[in-house]
């Protein structure tokens, strides 16, 4: 999150290697012609799982590992790269949060928690939603990151064959977890400038649509929609009465205009946020939720059988979390933004108005061939087709100290 998945198992798996130029297996183990995938799924190129061991079950074959993923496999690999490819925030986890959570682990909060989450947090975040939006109906649960949030709405609302909106170019896990719902994602596509086009949106929805999904700021073009964007897709949502998924996980990073949530416009909207971009507590696993109770009870269900609940130390630190001041973070990374965009010579940069992230048009060749060349100089950056159709752009993550961000400019300039 680049090398192949399958290059790990060469090793470990010659002869089924070498086998599978000539056949595959079926699920129940036979050698069997080029029947392993049903019918009309065996040109989506990702079959690997399947050709390796028969016990592999066919969902499997709709996902492959992640472009970022064998990004950083590759960085491990590397003499002191140039690495602006993370999806992270740069900073440590500020100390009265590690503070917090220590005393938590240290006084014995280390077993399950309720589903929803620990009371005080579950209070402490109605109170803030309700303020916000003022509806009835809203409810808020604590999950195991904002990753297990998108999950848990996806196969609570998904029936197979449903239509999932998403924007082109979008987050790498919407379109693998609407597949693995038995969902099919419909790209609405946004270039050059990734604003939405709701008359695009409009002219997509079938009798099979089901759900949007809205990022913004978005990951990763680093685009804020505009008030009037986020408008018009909740009022549209709610005429159509289709679920609208908002993810806001980078709401704090907003650098050019305020953040505006759709949940304004539509009380149906299903709401996505949590602390792990904005506190720096990626690997804490905190996320919450809020939407229809309705909604929300059938996703508390589902996680009491898969994730259980969030970590509970973590939703104690949440606590301490909540009550600091970031603006401090919010500004040094508008100071890195501002950097980046003002010294990348030659390069159309568009969004770039939240987040972390810039999607840059490779200046000649696909963006894989760009990538390509800039890892030869010691440069890691993600293609652009990790999150798109397109392999046009390429993703630059500025969550970075700021000799490794002078680094990397050095280099893109170099190379252009």
């Amino acid at each position: 999150m680049g090398e192949s998945h399958m290059d790990g198992c060469s090793s470990l798996c010659p002869t089924l290697i070498r086998q599978r130029s000539a056949a595959t297996f079926s699920p129940q183990g036979r050698r069997n012609e080029k029947t392993a995938l049903p019918q009309g799924r065996r040109d989506i190129g990702i079959t690997k799982a399947l050709t390796m061991h028969p016990w592999i079950a066919d969902r499997m074959s709709l996902i492959d590992a992640s472009g970022i993923r064998k990004v950083f496999d590759l960085a491990a690999k590397m003499k002191d790269p140039v690495n602006l490819s993370i999806g992270q925030p740069h900073f440590d986890t500020p100390e009265p949060v590690k503070a917090a959570l220590k005393k938590a682990i240290d006084d014995g909060k280390n077993a399950y928690s309720q589903t929803q989450g620990i009371l005080p947090l579950v209070e402490r975040l109605q109170e803030e939603v309700d303020r916000t939006y003022g509806h009835q109906n809203r409810k808020v649960f604590v999950t195991s990151g904002t990753s297990g949030a998108l999950n848990l709405a996806l196969l609570a609302l998904i029936n197979p064959g449903d239509e999932v909106i998403v924007f082109d170019p979008w987050f790498v896990m919407y379109k693998h977890l609407t597949n693995l719902a038995g969902g099919k994602v419909v790209p609405i596509n946004t270039y050059p400038d990734f604003q939405m086009d709701i008359s695009k949106v409009e002219a997509a929805i079938t009798p099979k649509t089901k759900l949007i999904i809205a990022n913004s700021p978005s990951n990763p073009t680093g685009t804020v929609a505009s008030a009037e964007n986020m408008q018009a897709i909740a009022q549209l949502a709610k005429d159509k009465n289709i679920a609208l998924i908002s993810d806001e996980i980078y709401r704090l990073y907003c650098y050019d205009q305020e953040f505006t949530s759709p949940a304004l416009f539509n009380d149906q909207t299903i709401v996505i946020d949590g602390l792990s971009k904005s506190h720096s507590m990626t690997g804490l696993r905190l996320g919450f939720c809020h939407g229809p109770s309705e909604v929300m009870e059938q996703m508390i269900k589902l996680q009491q059988f898969t994730y259980v609940c969030a970590p509970q130390p973590t939703q104690w630190a949440a606590l301490t979390a909540l009550d600091m001041d970031l603006s401090s973070v919010v500004e040094d990374y508008k100071r890195k933004r501002d950097f980046m965009r003002d010294n990348l010579k030659g390069y159309d940069i568009q969004g770039a108005d939240g987040a972390f992230y810039m999607f840059i048009k490779a200046p000649w060749g696909t963006a894989t061939e760009f990538v390509k060349k800039a890892i030869e100089n010691n440069l890691l950056i993600i293609p652009g087709n990790v999150f798109s159709d397109q392999d046009t752009h390429f993703r630059l993550s500025y969550a970075s100290d700021d000799r490794n961000l002078e680094r990397g400019v050095e280099i893109l300039n170099k190379i252009r």
